[in-house]
């Protein structure tokens, strides 16, 4: 996996760097072949804060988390232990999947695990299932940014999924946990 770090308000140290990679390579082991884009970390630290943002783009999926911490290295810690956390989960519903269609393609290798045990096994306890238990449907109002978080926040909401009056396309406006705002575009 090649690796792009950049720090955000602060300067990234070598010692930094190759901790982060270090930490990160461990994940290789759950691939068949290494993923072949960039995996994107950005560390920060806010009124004390240390943060650390990782974004993996897979072929079906995109593998994503933070952390933050009182400590840079106990931050990376944490959101490698997410990472991983959420790499299992993903294991388990394909194989899920794979064993219900009868399929031999497989994403992930099977001796990913550790101290003789494969994953599979060791996820058994963290497997969980999704319960939808309501759908609703909505015609879309073309809005600007602006109003979709003023709709939001009338809302009480923490997202809001509207039509983007600019783009003509369905977007969603959230909340972040900083207070700021985000928003989620297509990228077809």
């Amino acid at each position: 996996m090649k690796y792009n770090v950049r720090g955000q308000r602060m300067e990234v140290t070598n010692a930094l760097r190759d901790y982060v990679e270090k930490k990160l390579s461990r994940l290789e082991r759950y691939f068949e072949a290494p993923p072949q884009s960039d995996v994107h970390v950005t560390l920060s630290v806010t009124k004390g804060r240390h943060a650390v943002e990782v974004t993996i783009p897979l072929p079906n999926f995109m593998l994503r988390a933070e952390e933050k911490s009182g400590d840079m290295y106990a931050s990376i810690d944490l959101v490698v232990d997410k990472l991983e956390r959420q790499i299992r989960k993903h294991k388990t519903k394909m194989n899920k999947k794979l064993k219900h269609l009868n399929s031999s393609k497989v994403m992930f290798r099977e001796d990913a695990g550790s101290a003789g045990h494969t994953a599979a096994a060791l996820l058994v306890d963290e497997e969980e299932d999704f319960e939808l238990v309501r759908t609703k449907r909505f015609k879309f109002k073309p809005m600007d940014v602006d109003e979709a978080i003023l709709q939001m926040n009338l809302v009480g909401h923490t997202f809001y999924v509207f039509a983007n009056s600019a783009t003509k396309e369905v977007n969603v406006v959230y909340r972040r946990t900083d207070g700021t705002y985000g928003l989620i575009e297509s990228d077809n």
